[in-house]
């Protein structure tokens, strides 16, 4: 009897000697984002995930994401007070999520640390955009300009050229052609609005904004509206377009075309593990998966483009990640080129509200008489 007892001692420890390292690469079965990124991205970067929990784990991972804007999924981060009822928060301004880790409602990634090494500190000059934070609470997962969408067919009924910077935008022809969302609606938006303002200073910036609104013939409910009515022919030109939002339509078959100006600011479209989640195993896998070179594939193939200097967008004639890079000129990875990035992210939080109330004075209120002008 007390030899059958040390056998099966000895039998349980060489149980859990052997199970130790697949327990502790064990992830949950579920996972939830809240994030204000389109389902375009989100939803083939979340089945993927599923697929690649289920090689490497055998586990069914059911994923969903909650769809918010950028200020709403922040509030609603804020009101959760460490009790979430999502496990990740993705993309957005990285100043929002310095702020949650402030407010300590984001958890430490403790990610490998090849992993955070892959991605360089920041790009750009004179203002250098970050790509991960240096205390480790939030990191990269894309790059995704910010720019101007157009319809070649109608562009050449007006007579008008393909535009290649914000100025063009103000050409008169394009009067009751431009489709923009409002910055109170859209961070994208919001962006732009602060590059024009940071480019010619407040009092030039919002004459530039005042005259862009005279040629506005609608603002959409969404940022994601605004390439869909320039796609369709209803509208020249967009404004302050997410590339892969743009992509979407073109992959849909529309005539629709991308350009980033100069100065277009590129988001890095920040992710971060929201502290109390329920699954934070599965949550630091999808971020671990993201930056993958299978994840970076994926999104991609979206038309956004690589967090880390060694990918670069590419794929057999024909395919999606082609058809990416004809979209957007030819572009493979920003790391490419030289990054010319104005916006400075601390100054446009510090008045975010103030530009959003500017705006509605100026600009929304008066709206039908700055285009009469």
């Amino acid at each position: 009897m007390i030899r059958f007892i040390k056998l099966l001692g000895v039998a349980l420890v060489f149980l859990l000697v052997t199970a130790g390292p697949a327990a502790a690469q064990a992830i949950e079965n579920e996972l939830v984002l809240i994030t204000p990124v389109a389902r375009t991205l989100t939803d083939p970067a979340l089945a993927d995930f599923a697929r690649y929990a289920k090689e490497k784990w055998n586990i069914d991972v059911k994923t969903s994401a909650l769809a918010a804007g950028t200020p709403v999924a922040y509030g609603r981060i804020v009101e959760w007070k460490g009790r979430p009822d999502a496990d990740i928060f993705w993309g957005g301004e990285s100043a929002l999520f310095d702020k949650l880790a402030e407010q300590k409602l984001l958890a430490k990634l403790d990610l490998p640390k090849s992993v955070v090494d892959s991605i360089p500190d920041s790009i750009g000059k004179p203002k250098p955009i970050p790509l991960k934070d240096p205390k480790g609470f939030w990191i990269g997962t894309v790059l995704e300009p910010y720019g101007l969408v157009y319809h070649p067919k109608l562009l050449a009924r007006l007579g008008v050229p393909e535009p290649k910077d914000w100025d063009d935008l103000l050409h008169p022809k394009l009067k009751g052609n431009v489709a923009q969302c409002a910055p109170t609606r859209s961070s994208s938006s919001h962006a732009t609005y602060e590059v024009i303002l940071q480019r010619d200073g407040d009092a030039k910036g919002w004459a530039w904004l005042k005259r862009l609104a005279g040629n506005t013939g609608i603002f959409t409910a969404r940022s994601r509206d605004v390439p869909s009515v320039v796609a369709r022919g209803e509208f020249a030109a967009g404004f302050a377009v997410p590339s892969y939002m743009a992509f979407e339509d073109r992959l849909a078959g529309y005539e629709i075309k991308f350009v980033a100006p100069k100065t277009a600011w590129i988001t890095p479209e920040p992710i971060g593990i929201l502290a109390g989640s329920k699954r934070p195993k599965a949550a630091r896998a999808f971020i671990e998966y993201m930056l993958s070179e299978r994840g970076q594939r994926v999104a991609m193939e979206r038309g956004v483009f690589p967090i880390t200097p060694k990918y670069r967008v590419q794929g057999k004639p024909g395919s999606q990640a082609e058809m990416a890079v004809e979209f957007t000129g030819g572009m493979r990875s920003y790391f490419d080129v030289d990054v010319v990035n104005i916006y400075d992210d601390d100054v446009a939080q510090k008045r975010y509200e103030q530009v959003n109330s500017q705006y509605r004075k100026e600009i929304e209120s008066v709206a039908e008489e700055l285009k009469k002008k």
